[in-house]
């Protein structure tokens, strides 16, 4: 009876190691769509800002963005951006959309799943 489960130590290292490779992988892919999202979203809301300031205009704010974008993560990220004026709590604001590829297996992924939105307050609005 003692030597009934030679062997199995050998298949339950196999099995736990894969299945512990697989959570750490589906742990990063998280990060790196975390990331992505992240900075996405922080070049919108810088291009908001720099479309805000008195001297520069929608179109400037746009082509911030996609420079941040095609600089950080990639020209892929940066296809659909658009600037435009909104009221954002009662307030007029400059407002940057941004849709983009959502990674799903590494920095490949369903198109147009991710869209953030970068808001800047405009003073010389009013």
């Amino acid at each position: 009876m003692l030597g009934a489960e030679d062997g199995s130590a050998a298949a339950e290292f196999v099995m736990v190691g894969a299945l512990l490779t697989v959570l750490t992988l589906g742990v990063m892919q998280l990060g790196l769509a975390l990331l992505v999202r992240n900075t996405v979203l922080d070049a919108a809301a810088e291009g908001a800002r720099y479309a805000a300031l008195a001297d520069s205009g929608l179109g400037e704010g746009a082509a911030r963005t996609r420079e941040l974008i095609t600089m950080s993560i990639g020209s892929a990220y940066a296809t659909d951006v658009e600037a435009s004026y909104a009221d954002y709590g009662g307030f007029p604001s400059v407002q940057v959309r941004v849709v983009a590829p959502l990674p799903l297996l590494a920095l490949f992924g369903v198109d147009r799943g991710l869209e953030v939105v970068g808001h800047a307050a405009a003073e010389n609005l009013r």
